[in-house]
């Protein structure tokens, strides 16, 4: 995943923003640029949480099954 120390080229891109907190953003001096990439990271990796449980589902099912049947191999020997 990228990072904010990423490599990659910057690019511009036109969006579109309620004025008010454009100005508010202004105002306090928040750097857009830093604020929208951290933003998009936490978004992205949100997103790839999401897709990648929904895409494992089954196995952790699955594993949880196994794990209520049989139980886990450190059983025996945990002292907690």
């Amino acid at each position: 995943m990228a990072s904010s120390r990423s490599k990659a080229p910057k690019r511009a891109a036109n969006l579109t923003i309620d004025s008010d907190l454009l100005k508010a953003a202004r105002e306090t001096d928040i750097n857009l640029s830093a604020a929208l990439e951290e933003a998009l990271l936490e978004k992205v990796a949100a997103k790839r949480r999401e897709q990648w449980l929904a895409e494992n589902k089954q196995a952790i099912a699955a594993y949880n099954s196994f794990v209520d049947e049989q139980g886990v191999f450190s059983d025996g020997s945990r002292t907690f």
